[in-house]
């Protein structure tokens, strides 16, 4: 009998212990792919189609463009470089993003140009080192917008 005594002491004893004890998966995590995207970029050209016409813009005279994107927003700034003499520019929008594989749809819930905010603008997306190129296309009903647009980037170094 006390075999028997003994032996329903341990089970209870490690019955006691197991419901107190965590148990953790210590097996490595896979880690979340970063976003390669996340930073500042300089907007280098941008090229519009709009009605059989093509529109290529150099963004490296006489006009600066960056846009940041953090873990869920981006922003865009643009501004002219001679500070408003010959004719002063001003735009900036921003908003949430969503980012699957190379499919990059821009939220702009924020804009200079009032009557773009409130649209989606999906893009693909490749990046090669340090350049970014977006492509897509914006529509823009109440602004009569309906183009393909390609804009190259390089990403400002800290």
């Amino acid at each position: 009998m006390p075999t028997f005594r003994f032996l329903c002491l341990s089970l209870v004893s490690v019955l006691i212990v197991s419901c107190g004890t965590q148990t953790r998966d210590s097996s490595p995590q896979p880690a979340s792919r970063p976003n390669p995207m996340l930073g500042t970029w300089r907007l280098l050209t941008g090229t519009l189609v709009e009605k059989g016409q093509t529109t290529v813009t150099d963004y490296t005279r006489g006009v600066s463009f960056i846009k940041i994107i953090n873990g869920d927003h981006f922003a865009f700034l643009q501004h002219d470089l001679t500070k408003g003499k010959d004719s002063a520019v001003f735009v900036a929008g921003g908003g949430r993003y969503d980012l699957r594989d190379s499919t990059y749809t821009e939220h702009l819930e924020y804009c200079s140009a009032r009557e773009w905010e409130g649209n989606d603008f999906t893009f693909r997306v490749s990046l090669r080192g340090d350049t970014l190129v977006q492509q897509g296309v914006e529509k823009v009903a109440g602004a009569g917008v309906d183009r393909v647009n390609t804009e190259r980037y390089v990403r400002v170094k800290d």
